[in-house]
């Protein structure tokens, strides 16, 4: 199961799955998430409703669903807690850095993936030497595996097919 960062959405209808040249993406994402392989938290839902795009009505279509989950467990916080006093503790970020991750919904993806044992799934990558707070670093920390889109449409074996235009 994939818990699903705000850049997979993003990058999807930005580039490379836009609804309206694969719509079968966006199709997929719902059937996975009826069936319980991927979801997403309510951070990411307030981070991507704000926007004023086709992302934005997609993703509001869908509050009140199951592709949002709640953080507010008691699993969910005191795993938050654990990640907010690693990052503070961190030399290699600056304040602002940390400040920005701590502010998203970066941490509650990785508090949240943790107490369910679902991969995370974004588009960031690790970088040892990276001063900028990265999931894939955090998710490391704390064991918590992660993975691109691509990645998890592969261990899923999903492939969308191709229709000719009339």
């Amino acid at each position: 199961m994939y818990l699903l960062d705000s850049n997979i959405f993003i990058e999807a209808q930005n580039r490379y799955y836009a609804n309206d040249i694969c719509p079968g993406f966006w199709e997929w994402l719902d059937d996975a998430n009826r069936k319980g392989l991927v979801a997403s938290i309510s951070e990411v839902f307030d981070e991507l409703a704000g926007r004023t795009d086709p992302l934005a009505r997609w993703i509001k279509a869908r509050q009140d669903t199951s592709w949002f989950l709640d953080v507010t467990d008691d699993a969910t916080q005191s795993s938050f807690v654990e990640i907010i006093k690693h990052i503070e503790a961190a030399k290699q970020y600056s304040r602002p850095n940390k400040d920005q991750f701590l502010a998203g919904a970066d941490p509650w993806l990785i508090a949240k993936a943790r107490t369910m044992g679902w991969r995370l799934a974004t588009h960031e990558r690790f970088s040892e030497q990276s001063t900028k707070v990265k999931i894939p670093n955090v998710c490391r920390s704390f064991g918590v595996e992660n993975c691109d889109t691509f990645e998890m449409l592969r261990e899923l074996r999903i492939s969308f097919g191709w229709a000719r235009a009339a």
